[in-house]
């Protein structure tokens, strides 16, 4: 009968610590995830590494988690009007100005802070302008300065499949920028000396770029900063006609504006995670810190996720300024 009470007794403590660790996991766990932060994947590469910059601040230094939701720029954009994703990192409003304002004017989103600023339009090798003497190159169009100059070297870009005229690569599809340079070369009136060529995936309009470089051969396209690409390569932005709002708004028919890359959040997102919000409006990089991180990421083969923790390691005095100390403190301890 004594050993039998025995056996209770140890079965019943082991009962209590076992619920005890059981709450304290519970406990744990609801310490550790607050709720979850939905991030748009435009599919490009400096969105990415902002969304795991920003997403590990989240995940360990305010204990939410994080969620990546994919798409083209409309698509992300409607899901940040809907609340399907709370935070997008990178919103270029001049790819999208009706769109944009629209949903500002509605109150669906809230414009949180300025991330960096970029630029676009039509850029070529500068070594078709420059030349470069230690590889052996002279200037190809030494008096190629504006979109209007590309008239009188399109033999140089001759399309490979219409040599009749010459090839000017435009924005990858899917995207606003696609839709807006294939009207600009129309506007610009190159229609009658080349054909406008859409690559299909970012990977492709890189590619055509690198070719280029590896072979010093004369290439025209669409590009934008900051990338990977931008900050190894030297490439000239071609000069194009004056930004004028009220001729960008009917045909696109001037230079880009200059861009301002803004961070937008669904409405709602004040009251699911106000910190997180609060952290965002803080939230401040550049064209030169976001190239740099790609530039990693493009050398070191590495992934979005691993270049952002590169990056908030090298960057502390930066980041460390957009959050409170305890939670710097988490995010250091996690890095």
């Amino acid at each position: 009968m004594k050993y039998k009470w025995t056996v209770v007794w140890i079965g019943m403590l082991c009962l209590l610590i076992g619920l005890g660790v059981y709450s304290a996991t519970q406990k744990s766990d609801s310490a550790q995830s607050k709720g979850t932060i939905v991030f748009g994947d435009a599919n490009w590469d400096s969105i990415r590494l902002h969304n795991f910059i920003a997403g590990f601040i989240v995940e360990h230094g305010y204990g939410y988690k994080m969620d990546v939701t994919s798409g083209s720029t409309a698509a992300t954009f409607t899901g940040l009007r809907q609340g399907e994703i709370d935070v997008l990192m990178e919103v270029w409003p001049n790819n999208m100005l009706d769109a944009y304002n629209d949903a500002i004017k509605s109150g669906d989103i809230k414009t949180v802070s300025l991330n960096y600023q970029g630029r676009q339009g039509f850029y070529v090798p500068t070594y078709m302008i420059k030349g470069d003497p230690d590889k052996g190159i002279k200037p190809m169009t030494p008096d190629l300065k504006s979109v209007s100059d590309l008239k009188k070297y399109w033999k140089l870009f001759k399309d490979p499949e219409d040599p009749s005229k010459g090839r000017i690569v435009g924005g990858y599809s899917g995207t606003e920028a696609q839709k807006i340079t294939e009207k600009q070369v129309s506007d610009f009136g190159l229609s009658d000396t080349f054909n406008y060529f859409t690559p299909g995936s970012e990977g492709a309009l890189n590619a055509s770029i690198v070719k280029a470089f590896k072979n010093h051969e004369p290439w025209v396209g669409y590009y934008w900063t900051p990338t990977w690409l931008t900050s190894k390569y030297d490439l000239t932005l071609l000069k194009a006609p004056a930004y004028n709002k009220k001729t960008w708004e009917k045909n696109y028919g001037t230079e880009f504006p200059p861009d301002k890359v803004y961070i937008s959040v669904n409405k709602d997102l004040k009251k699911k995670a106000p910190d997180v919000v609060k952290f965002l409006s803080h939230y401040k990089t550049s064209s030169d810190l976001t190239g740099e991180a790609l530039v990693y990421m493009q050398d070191h083969d590495a992934t979005p996720q691993k270049a952002a923790e590169w990056w908030l390691k090298k960057h502390e005095a930066i980041w460390t300024k957009w959050v409170p100390k305890n939670v710097a403190s988490k995010v250091k301890a996690a890095l």
